[in-house]
This record gives C-alpha cells, sequence and structure tokens, in this order.
C-alpha cells in the first residue's frame, strides 16, 4: 500500500500534467481526503468512489478518496497507482470541464456514468 505521502506526490505530479485552463473555476481545488466511500446504492462492499467532483454552494471541487483506493489497491505499487489515479483523475476533470460547458447530452460522462450504474444494480438484481 502507498502511503498518503506518496499518494499526494502521485497526485500532485498528475496535476502538473494537465493544462492550466482544465482549473478553471475549480475553485474547490483537487482535495486528497482519507475516507473509504461507498456509494448509497452499492449492493455490498463491492464497489467504492475513488474520486468526485462535487459542486457545492458555488464551489467546484474534485475530490480524491485515498481510503477507497486502498480498498481496491492495496497492492499497487508507486507506479501502478499513477497509472491507475490519472485515468480516476482525468475522468473528475471531464465532469467538470463537461460542466463548465453545459453537456449533458447522452454521450457526456455524466449519462455514461448513468448507465454504469444501472447495469451494476441490473448485474445485481440478476444474481438475487
Amino acid at each position: 500500500m502507498i502511503s498518503t505521502e506518496e499518494y499526494k506526490k502521485i497526485i500532485s505530479e498528475l496535476l502538473d500534467e494537465l493544462p492550466e485552463e482544465f482549473f478553471r473555476d475549480l475553485t474547490g481545488g483537487v482535495i486528497v481526503s482519507e475516507a473509504s466511500v461507498i456509494p448509497d446504492y452499492a449492493q455490498g462492499n463491492d464497489l467504492y468512489t475513488m474520486g468526485m467532483y462535487k459542486i457545492y454552494s458555488g464551489i467546484r471541487q474534485i475530490v480524491m478518496y485515498k481510503g477507497s483506493f486502498d480498498r481496491i489497491y492495496r497492492y499497487a505499487d508507486a507506479a501502478q497507482a499513477k497509472d491507475i489515479l490519472r485515468g480516476i483523475l482525468r475522468h473528475e476533470f471531464r465532469h467538470h470541464l463537461e460542466s463548465l460547458g453545459g453537456i449533458h447530452n447522452a454521450s457526456s460522462l455524466e449519462a455514461q456514468d448513468a448507465r454504469e450504474k444501472r447495469a451494476y444494480l441490473e448485474r445485481h438484481m440478476k444474481q438475487e
């Protein structure tokens, strides 16, 4: 398991890879939480939230959940963690950019996430 310091260092390096314009209006920045987050629709301990794009009180923020990462990727070394976190972080930035652009159509990440949630729930209903 990578340490919190290594996790934060990796996130910082990944943020440095992104163009400055990606950060426009991201007033709450990117923060690291130690929390392990299970979505309210999860059917057990088989699904964790790795990152989240939030808008609250006019503040736009990305939260990266190290606790969730540790639950799923506890054996990842630093290089593996960087590859995994790059995907998660870019996913959250896509939410941010689509939100700024007012994109809420069938090809949006928001719609894709909703389809994945439905598929997850359908799989679990079939197993019961």
